[in-house]
Order: C-alpha cells, then sequence, then structure tokens
C-alpha cells in the first residue's frame, strides 16, 4: 500500500473495495487453509469414531483458548509494524516484531503445563472420563505445537502488515495439504503406517506447525535481510517490550474471552453427552469455516484504518470502515442462506455414513446450524469492529466490552437457556448468538461514536 496515495484524493468505494480484496482475499486464504487443519482433523476423526470426534472437539477448544491468548502479541505487532513501515522505520519494525517474538516464547513456557497435564482439568470440568483421557493424550503431544504456532502467528503479523500477504497464503496451504496428508496415514493407518487414531492426528497437528514455523521463518531472512529479525535476538529490548505487551494483553483478553465462550459451550455441550458434543463439534467447525472470511476481512481493516490513522485521515477511514463492513455482511447473508437450506447435507460431510450416531447427530446439529445462522450477522460484524479498533491502537476499552458480552452477557445466558430453561444444545446456541450480537453493537458504537471523531484532532494513539 503507498502511504501517501490517498492523502491528495479520496479514494472512491470501489477502489476501497479493490484495496481490500487484494489485501483481504490472501489472508482470507490463509485462515481458510489454517482452519482447514483444525477441520480436517475433525472431519477424519468423525470418520473414525464419535468418542474420537468428541475428545478432539474438546481438546481442540482446550488448545485453542490458551493459543489465541498468546496470540495477542502477534495482532498486537500488525499495526505496530504497519505504522512503522510507513513512517520507514526499519529499526522499529525489526524491534517490535522481535519483542513479539520474545513475548510468544515466554507464553508457550508458562502455558505448557496446562497442556501437558489437561486431564484433571477436563475431568474437573465435568467431562465424560473416557473423552477426557483421550483429549489429555491428544493433548500431550499435540500442545508442543504452541510453540511454532504463536512465532508463526507473529511471523505472519510482521508478513501481513508489509502487505506480504501472498506467502502467508502458500505457507498455510502447504501445511494445511500436509496435515491431511499425515492425519490420513496416522489416524486410519494408511500407507503403511501404523494406525493411531487420536495421537496420529496430534503428531500430525504438531508437525505442520513446526514445518510452517520452519518455512516462514526462512523466508523472512532470506526475503527482508534488512530487517535482520534475528542478529542478536538474545539481546532484550525492555522499552519496545513493554510497548507490545501492553498493546497485547487487552487483544489477547478480548479474543480470549470471545473463544472461552465457545469454549464453555463446548463443554456444557459435554455435560449433556457425547453425541451432543460431536455434533456441537460439527457445527461450531463450519461456523468457525465462514468466520475465517470475516477474520481476514478484519486484519484488512486493521492494517487499512492503521495507514489512515497515521495520515489522520478520517474520511479515509470511514469510507474505508463502511465498505469492509458492508462485505463482511454480504458474506454473513450467503453463510445464512446455507446454513439454513442444507445443513445436513453439510454435516454428513463429518461423518461416516454407516455410523450408528448419524440421526441423533444430525438431529441435534440441524438446531444448531439454525442457531449459527442467527450468529453469522452478529459474529461478522464484531470482528470487523474489533479490526478497525486494533488499527488506530484502541484495544482497553474493547477488552472490557468483550468481556461484558461474552462472558456477562453470552455465557450467562448460554447456561440459563440451555441448563435452567431446559432448551438443551439449541438454548446453549442462544447464548452465543446473544453475546456476539451484544458485541457488535456497542464495538461498533465505539468505533463510530467515539474512535472515528477523535481522528484528525491531535489524539495521540497511546491516549485511546
Amino acid at each position: 500500500m503507498n502511504n501517501t496515495s490517498h492523502s491528495k484524493s479520496p479514494m472512491t468505494r470501489g477502489g476501497h473495495v479493490a484495496a481490500i480484496a487484494v489485501l483481504g482475499l490472501p489472508l482470507i486464504g490463509g485462515h481458510v487453509a489454517q482452519f482447514a487443519i483444525g477441520l480436517t482433523d475433525t472431519v477424519m476423526l468423525g470418520w473414525y469414531g464419535v468418542e474420537a470426534l468428541a475428545a478432539v472437539t474438546l481438546a481442540s477448544t482446550y488448545f485453542f483458548v490458551l493459543f489465541l491468548f498468546g496470540a495477542g502479541f502477534g495482532f498486537a505487532v500488525m499495526p505496530m509494524v504497519a505504522a512503522a513501515a510507513g513512517a520507514g522505520e526499519d529499526r522499529q519494525i525489526r524491534r517490535c516484531t522481535r519483542m513479539g517474538l520474545w513475548l510468544s516464547l515466554a507464553y508457550c513456557v508458562m502455558v505448557m503445563p496446562l497442556l501437558l497435564y489437561a486431564g484433571p482439568i477436563l475431568d474437573m470440568l465435568g467431562q465424560e472420563p473416557v473423552i477426557s483421557q483421550m483429549a489429555a493424550d491428544y493433548l500431550r503431544v499435540a500442545g508442543w505445537g504452541i510453540f511454532p504456532a504463536l512465532l508463526v502467528m507473529v511471523l505472519k503479523s510482521y508478513l501481513a502488515a508489509l502487505e506480504r500477504t501472498q506467502i502467508v497464503l502458500w505457507v498455510t496451504l502447504g501445511a494445511a495439504v500436509m496435515n491431511a496428508a499425515v492425519n490420513y496415514a496416522l489416524i486410519f493407518g494408511n500407507w503403511g503406517a501404523p494406525e493411531l487414531g487420536v495421537r496420529g492426528a496430534a503428531i500430525a497437528s504438531f508437525s505442520t506447525q513446526v514445518v510452517s514455523f520452519v518455512a516462514i521463518i526462512i523466508y523472512a531472512l532470506k526475503v527482508l535481510p534488512e530487517h535482520e529479525l534475528l542478529k542478536n535476538f538474545q539481546r532484550p529490548d525492555w522499552e519496545m517490550l513493554r510497548k507490545v505487551f501492553r498493546l497485547g494483553v487487552p487483544i489477547g483478553l478480548t479474543t480470549l474471552s470471545e473463544v472461552s465462550l465457545f469454549a464453555a459451550s463446548a463443554v456444557m455441550m459435554g455435560w449433556l453427552g457425547t453425541v451432543a458434543l460431536a455434533a456441537h463439534g460439527i457445527a461450531v467447525s463450519l461456523a468457525g469455516l465462514t468466520f475465517m472470511v470475516h477474520l481476514g476481512l478484519s486484519n484488512a481493516a486493521t492494517i487499512r484504518s492503521g495507514n489512515a490513522y497515521g495520515r489522520r485521515d478520517r474520511d479515509h477511514m470511514a469510507r474505508g470502515g463502511k465498505v469492509v463492513t458492508v462485505m463482511s455482511l454480504l458474506m454473513s447473508v450467503i453463510a445464512t442462506v446455507f446454513f439454513l437450506a442444507m445443513p445436513e447435507a453439510m454435516m454428513s460431510a463429518f461423518m461416516d455414513g454407516s455410523d450408528p450416531h448419524k440421526p441423533e447427530i444430525l438431529a441435534i446439529g440441524v438446531g444448531l446450524m439454525a442457531m449459527a445462522a442467527l450468529f453469522q450477522l452478529g459474529d461478522g460484524v464484531q470482528a470487523i469492529a474489533l479490526g478497525l479498533l486494533r488499527g488506530v491502537q484502541d484495544t482497553a476499552v474493547p477488552m472490557v466490552i468483550g468481556v461484558f458480552s461474552y462472558w456477562g452477557v453470552g455465557m450467562s445466558a448460554s447456561y440459563l437457556l440451555g441448563f435452567v430453561f431446559g432448551y438443551g444444545g439449541v438454548g446453549v446456541w442462544m447464548g452465543l448468538v446473544l453475546g456476539l450480537s451484544c458485541a457488535a453493537v456497542l464495538l461498533m458504537l465505539r468505533f463510530w461514536g467515539v474512535v472515528i471523531g477523535r481522528v484528525g484532532e491531535g489524539a495521540g494513539s497511546r491516549n485511546m
């Protein structure tokens, strides 16, 4: 992106659509490919057995709660690198990226015990003992993947902020293909490999994360040698570390509050039984796939709003914000049509046709898919609002909004509707709809009612 190209004449709506598409499509593709790694696990384990599917649904939810909180440091790097690149400050790019890597490594060390000894924690959450044990076995192997996964998150943010989104896409696509191949070999014992079931999926996940990290760090060092990311890597930069930490922790907590809403819903579905949890796993995977589109658009919104914010170009930011929001809304409408029109066909792709539990899973899943259709709108809008706010480095108030919406509204409503009022799985998902919708409204009010008015008035980003 030319950082001065919009300062002389306003960009048309069509220009915004084109710019967002060029920047966002590879990011969307990268997120979809990343999501395909977990989706492949879900599909193949669904073919392998209902218990295996339920266990990995539980384990993956647990892993991603920890992963996405730590990813806050990676997300913080994106607007900081974009701002530094706009100012031509290569040293600042190196400093914030390096300290993002430092903080990610430190976080991984802190949370590894929670991954290695997850069994007792899952038992305390009221899960069936067999499912808890299988999930714990998965995490003892796959949990080590948090190290390469979070380092990759920082490097992807660094590259995306420099608008090198194609490499992010290709590395992630390669990882998805590799994960599918290793899954096929190790889960089922194909191509002469041992049949390892859940453990095979864990090995595939870990090995894929390692290969992704190796590929992306080699690219960064060879193509962008001027940034010297690993030169004197061992030297601390306490000033920049504090800046990345202050920006990253609220982002991580906001993400954690959203993801933990879905984690809590998985736990609650587990209370309803293995079949209900398996249906939840399929429905949430399909909903998550559509969310990757919104997440890619959200990343594009972060980069472009950050660029406009650096120039104090309120009109450009407002016009771009409206365009990216409409693009997200259109995708929500398309997803809603599919979820309501063909839920059984979509869910059947995740199951062996001869599975005796298939009719029960579909009976529960159709209701969950209807709820997933309802929260498409709120889920997309809140993601876009967060992206716009992060671009202007406004993270503290969105964190409070997120905690209130996802936990105070969503989690409470899920429990009350699902168990107190007796709506079961559909009630749990009604809570998701309410929490995401509340976040969407409040975050958009924050951006359009408060933040957009400050742009161009000289308010420093650190004070927002």
